[in-house]
């Protein structure tokens, strides 16, 4: 990244700051809180999307230095200046309204955000979503969606549809969900839901979290349907350390001669967009070079950064993509389907047929980057006064035909609802959403599970991971 020219105010205000980076018998002492508002303020005057939208990031928002430093230590923390600083923008769908940036973040740790990039974090295997009860929405019970491997919860016997409802014998709610489960180790009492009541059995399950690096290619076979090879992948993640396991299943999908795909996002909040961009080239092949998206940044780095997005035919690694030269592909989704998941569809529409089938995807179209704090807000030289960095919203991401702004999610061609009572197995052919894709690849008619109700989904277990639901370039491509 080459390093940025700043304003001569910044000059005058690191002179006033310097003492907070003496190195005292070899120890480097804390920073103080305005230097940190002061990086927050210049990553977000420098690269924020909706800096237009934000008058105290104006170029001349200070008439002198003594007005930036006034405004700096105006705010307590470098928290409350972040937040001051995102748009308070929002659109209006169906109804709703919806903040043009719910995604925009500040971490006091960048470690652990660099680890969750690289699918590490602490966990206990078992990835849950939080619904609320059809009969007392203020009370909340969780389900097992999947258990990851070689976990605490794989060993104690937790499976997909797994029902909970208390954690350490305390009923969860809408207020204490988040307070609950984030400890390393909690206990989980069981229930039933038949639909409409939860019902607990009695029994409690310990579980303990530690540091696991998780494979987000989850699932991925080949299927014979009526003869026909139907390749299904479960997707969870677009993370970049595992883009050759991924590109290893599309190469076993091309020597078992798939025809159809069945790519299961249903739970992917995104992550890489090199990896969004090698996953669509692996589905079709055809396209080389051809444009996938563009990205539109602020007025004053798009000259420098703004970029097509091609398709393209080798991953990160210098590897041949393998690619199954699709003309139509079936994507399950979900409200927790997000950033990259939606970049897929969205890259992918205006060259093939994308069957979306499930529920409507989250509404994700804008991509970040991790600043620290340094000259050029790159990690080396960063300031190792403190661990803060942050992860702005940079870029709109726009598709070849320019569709871009789906705040509201792509709803489904085939809409299908999670049936909490009875989720079905992953991956197996009567699962749900599935089923579905494949009835319509057969060209059999969809008879759609009416007992099931959309229950509204308040949280999940990868909310409490630093990149949930962010869809990231990565930094060594700027």
């Amino acid at each position: 990244m080459k390093k940025l020219i700043y304003f001569s105010i910044f000059l005058s205000l690191v002179l006033l700051i310097t003492s907070c980076f003496k190195d005292l018998d070899d120890e480097i002492r804390p920073v103080s809180v305005s230097d940190i508002n002061n990086f927050i303020w210049r990553g977000m005057n420098t690269f924020y999307v909706y800096k237009e939208a934000v008058p105290d990031l104006a170029d001349d928002r200070f008439g002198s230095d003594q007005q930036y430093i006034d405004f700096l230590t105006s705010f307590s923390s470098p928290e409350t200046i972040f937040e001051a600083l995102k748009t308070q923008e929002t659109v209006t769908i169906d109804g709703e309204q919806i903040r043009v940036d719910s995604f925009s973040f500040l971490v006091d740790d960048y470690i652990a955000l660099e680890q969750a990039f690289d699918g590490i974090t602490r966990s206990n295997g078992m990835e849950f979503g939080l619904i609320r009860y059809p009969n007392n929405p203020n009370n909340v019970f969780g389900y097992v969606r999947y258990v990851l491997p070689d976990t605490d919860a794989k060993s104690k016997g937790i499976q997909r549809g797994t029902i909970f409802n208390t954690i350490d014998g305390v009923q969860i709610t809408d207020q204490n969900f988040s307070n609950l489960l984030a400890p390393d180790t909690y206990t989980i009492g069981l229930a039933t839901f038949d639909g409409t009541d939860i019902t607990p059995i009695g029994n409690t399950v310990s579980l303990n979290k530690v540091q696991y690096t998780e494979n987000p290619v989850f699932i991925t076979k080949t299927l014979s349907i009526n003869g026909n090879p139907v390749g299904y992948i479960m997707y969870n993640s677009f993370t970049a350390d595992f883009d050759t396991q991924l590109n290893a299943a599309f190469g076993q999908f091309a020597t078992d001669g798939v025809t159809d795909l069945v790519l299961d996002l249903r739970y992917n909040g995104g992550g890489s967009v090199t990896s969004a961009i090698d996953l669509s080239s692996m589905i079709t092949g055809q396209f080389n070079g051809e444009v996938f998206t563009t990205e539109e940044w602020n007025v004053d780095r798009q000259a420098q950064f703004g970029k097509t997005n091609l398709f393209d035919n080798q991953i990160r690694t210098n590897a041949g993509i393998n690619s199954l030269n699709l003309n139509r592909v079936y994507i399950l989704t979900t409200r927790s389907s997000a950033s990259a998941s939606e970049l897929v569809i969205n890259g992918l529409d205006p060259y093939i047929d994308v069957i979306q089938v499930g529920t409507t995807s989250r509404g994700k179209f804008q991509a970040s980057i991790t600043l620290y704090d340094s000259d050029d807000f790159g990690r080396d030289g960063a300031n190792l006064g403190h661990t803060y960095a942050m992860q702005p919203l940079v870029l709109r991401s726009i598709n070849s035909v320019g569709f871009t702004d789906y705040f509201g999610g792509f709803t489904p061609e085939i809409e299908v609802v999670e049936d909490f009572s009875n989720l079905g197995i992953l991956g197996d052919p009567s699962e749900p959403l599935l089923k579905a894709a494949i009835d319509h690849i057969m060209g059999n008619r969809f008879s759609p599970n009416v007992n099931s109700i959309n229950l509204e989904e308040i949280g999940e277990s990868k909310m409490y991971k630093p990149d949930y639901q962010k869809m990231y370039i990565d930094q060594t491509s700027l």
